[in-house]
């Protein structure tokens, strides 16, 4: 688990999530949140949400370049 984390906060690893995060994050609000954002109607509640929703790409590409790298250190390639 250690070993995990120390890979996540990476500064390759991070620089990338956080890359993802912009786009996909940008995608995904602009999807589920477009109505609000035309009306100008963002609460707080939704605000809370829209920070969430950016979590999930942040977390995939998190989880799948860790996992990635501890494969090519065991010589996997799958």
């Amino acid at each position: 688990m250690k070993e995990w984390f120390r890979l996540a906060s990476s500064p390759s690893v991070v620089r990338r999530a956080l890359g993802y995060t912009v786009v996909v994050g940008a995608i995904l609000i602009g999807i589920n949140h477009s109505d609000a954002l035309i009306r100008a109607d963002v609460d707080a509640s939704r605000a809370i949400r829209m920070a969430l929703t950016t979590m999930v790409p942040y977390l995939v590409s998190t989880f799948s370049s860790v996992g990635a790298l501890r494969a090519a250190r065991q010589g996997r390639t799958d």
